[in-house]
């Protein structure tokens, strides 16, 4: 069969970024150190401990501001913007933490030293990054088999997760065609031309995107045996759709609902469920701390602008369908809801102007801690939506009732992944990644979560 290029998957990827910005950052600095006079950090077994934190802080700081988003990290634009606000927030708190890291130089020029070594040294793996690695030479090049009814939804989701995954064309296998169906740069092929086309085009995997195993004819069934006797990588797009965008494609799984049950073990699990439960018992105590110290500016603000009482409380679907009453603190004008619930919508002129700020900020979710602290909602987990559009959505969307397996968040993995939720469409979304959440629950998932909500209120996402 045709000759495979070298491809990097979405999570080699990743690893690769992540690797290569730490030892960078230590190259350049070990050079730095046996070159010039620099002396304030020196890479040696001695002082292992600087260098774990330093790696540390470059790994976190990185993931907050979103320098292994692999959409942005192949866009010299947007990557050179992350790595300044990384490297700049990395040096900081290095400085402040001198108990883990060396003490202040008296050489005030060292901390320029220390600070430019980092920014030259993400600088040059990233543009290495994106020239190389980021180019067509490095393009996992895919043949979709399948009905063209799939097909428009996974061009897109692909697209939209993996700027390296070029879906070349498909092959059409559905009989009665009364109208071929084009895609911008992807075209369609006859299913009696497709071990040609892989070879011509250089293919290196086929997705099976079909509802109906009917339309994979004998010919094409023949022919995908062939490929996969020789080892050519042939998957089902369920599988691969999941994989690369982190939501479940519940709007493909028809009645297959059992590729997808049981949902993750941690939900089960004691020892996760223990430290879970212990953890949203201090972060609760923690957050309405905070809210205290923050409420003379929010109760001027509230006072200024939202002419309404302060707190806004809601009933809201938690766990195992039970309706709780969630608290806010107010960002829309008193009485915005006369002629029943509505969806709030982007630019909604219901909301106040400080009450956006509130928003974008995620402040006004603060009162949900002692919803947490009551024990109706989780620090992470699917949002709680309304008993009024849980009904509406119930009947639309397939599975919409399994959200209801776990605690409702105050954060989740749809909130950092996705905009709010105005629609259906938006809540079809939402499910997906919610899905996903419940099905990948861990300790690991729940952190990447708590940080890029961090992201979500620095770069003022939040809705």
């Amino acid at each position: 069969m045709s000759h495979k290029g070298i491809h990097f998957n979405i999570s080699e990827r990743k690893v690769l970024l992540r690797l290569f910005d730490i030892l960078i950052v230590l190259a350049v600095l070990y050079f730095l150190s046996g070159t010039f006079k620099f002396h304030y950090i020196t890479i040696t077994k001695e002082n292992w401990i600087w260098v774990f934190v330093l790696i540390l802080y470059i790994s976190i700081f990185g993931t907050i501001f979103e320098l292994y988003d692999l959409q942005k990290s192949s866009k010299l634009e947007t990557t050179y913007a992350n790595i300044i606000l990384t490297a700049s927030v990395t040096v900081l708190f290095y400085f402040l933490t001198p108990f883990f890291t060396p003490i202040l130089p008296d050489n005030r020029l060292q901390i320029v030293y220390f600070y430019l070594a980092i920014i030259l040294a993400l600088f040059i793996w990233r543009f290495a990054y994106v020239t190389f690695i980021v180019s067509p030479r490095f393009y996992k090049k895919v043949l979709i088999v399948g009905e063209t009814s799939n097909i428009k939804t996974i061009i897109e989701a692909f697209n939209d997760s993996d700027p390296n995954y070029k879906i070349v064309g498909f092959v059409n296998c559905e009989t009665d065609v009364t109208k071929n169906k084009t895609f911008k740069d992807v075209k369609e092929f006859n299913p009696s031309d497709m071990l040609q086309v892989i070879k011509e085009e250089n293919i290196s995997e086929i997705v099976i995107a079909s509802y109906n195993s009917e339309t994979i004819t004998s010919e094409i069934y023949k022919d995908l045996m062939t490929l996969l006797e020789s080892g050519f990588s042939i998957k089902e797009y369920t599988q691969v759709y999941e994989e690369m965008t982190q939501r479940v494609p519940v709007q493909f799984v028809g009645k297959d609902f059992y590729k997808y049950f049981p949902f993750s073990r941690s939900n089960q699990n004691k020892m996760y469920l223990f430290f879970n439960h212990l953890f949203n018992m201090i972060t609760s105590v923690i957050g309405i701390l905070g809210g205290i110290l923050l409420l003379p500016m929010i109760l001027l603000g509230n006072a200024c602008a939202n002419n309404g009482p302060l707190f806004y409380i809601q009933e809201r679907v938690g766990k195992n369908g039970k309706i709780f009453k969630i608290i806010k603190f107010r960002t829309m004008i008193r009485n915005a809801e006369t002629n029943g619930a509505v969806w709030s919508e982007k630019n909604d002129s219901r909301i106040t102007k400080f009450g956006k700020f509130m928003r974008n900020t995620r402040l006004d979710e603060i009162p949900q801690f002692l919803n947490i602290l009551k024990g109706d909602m989780s620090l992470i987990g699917p949002r709680p939506e309304r008993p009024q559009f849980v009904n509406e959505l119930s009947k639309s969307l397939p599975f919409y009732e399994t959200r209801h397996m776990v605690k409702p968040g105050l954060t989740g993995w749809a909130q950092v992944n996705t905009r709010y939720g105005s629609s259906v469409d938006d809540s079809l979304l939402k499910l997906q990644y919610d899905l996903y959440y419940i099905k990948h629950r861990s300790f690991f998932l729940d952190i990447n979560i708590l940080i890029k909500t961090l992201s979500t209120m620095i770069f003022f996402r939040g809705q």
